[in-house]
């Protein structure tokens, strides 16, 4: 359950980090933050910072219960 728990903060840090550092033009070294068009809405993302900041959400909510 906490993982589950885990996925939106995740997410959201990722979207937050990656809009701020691929809005100025940088791809984020090891982050590989791409700009990314769905359904008609383009952001910035990058799988492995939201894998880290979902791992550190994970561990965050598996303390906390």
């Amino acid at each position: 359950m906490a993982f589950i728990k885990a996925l939106f903060p995740g997410a959201l840090l990722t979207w937050i980090v990656a809009g701020v550092i691929g809005s100025r033009g940088s791809s984020g070294g090891m982050l590989t933050i791409e700009h990314i068009t769905m359904a008609g809405h383009s952001f910035y993302w990058s799988w492995s910072l939201f894998i880290a900041a979902t791992g550190l959400a994970w561990g965050l909510f598996t303390i906390m219960d």
